[in-house]
């Protein structure tokens, strides 16, 4: 049976979920406080003040996350980035992670340049699961969220270091 929906309408919106969810929060919750009543308002203020923050976040992530048509499967399992491509693959701890990288190759293609001590795991932006990578580069202590994603907009080749651990005080 064939789906009611194109498509590419369908990616739209699956893509849109997250900031349509908040919405529909958001006009519930006015719908309800603008009710005439004492208590039941209150729950409706209560929804709406929940979906601001949730709709902001979902724009984040919406504006982070690539097509997913790209080559390979990302995975966070644990706080561990895998990435299975179709010629490499490998695993980075975001606990041993050194430094976070964006690199933009001459053709226009982006990918994530993950770096440990003994490993550098790189994956396209485009890739299967790669928008879970939000969450993950978010628990980075020191890393501006509104650089990475500047970052992602622009369209000159090269690589820019978004992130790099912090020196370990010495001992005294």
């Amino acid at each position: 049976m064939s789906s009611f929906l194109r498509p590419e309408v369908r990616r739209t919106l699956y893509r849109w979920r997250e900031v349509l969810a908040a919405l529909v929060l958001a006009a519930l919750g006015l719908w309800i406080a603008l009710d005439h009543g004492r208590i039941v308002p209150a729950f409706g203020w209560v929804l709406v003040a929940v979906a601001v923050p949730m709709g902001a976040i979902a724009v984040r992530r919406m504006r982070f996350a690539g097509s997913g048509e790209g080559p390979g499967v990302v995975d966070l399992i644990e706080g561990k980035v895998t990435y299975m491509g179709p010629y490499y693959g490998g695993a980075v701890a975001l606990d041993e992670l050194e430094s976070l990288s964006l690199r933009r190759a001459g053709d226009g293609k982006t990918y994530w340049v993950l770096a440990e001590v003994e490993q550098v795991l790189v994956i396209p932006t485009d890739a299967s699961g790669a928008d879970i990578l939000f969450d993950a580069f978010t628990r980075l202590e020191g890393l501006s969220t509104p650089h990475l994603l500047a970052s992602l907009r622009r369209t000159e080749p090269g690589t820019i270091t978004l992130w790099r651990q912090a020196p370990l005080a010495a001992l005294t």
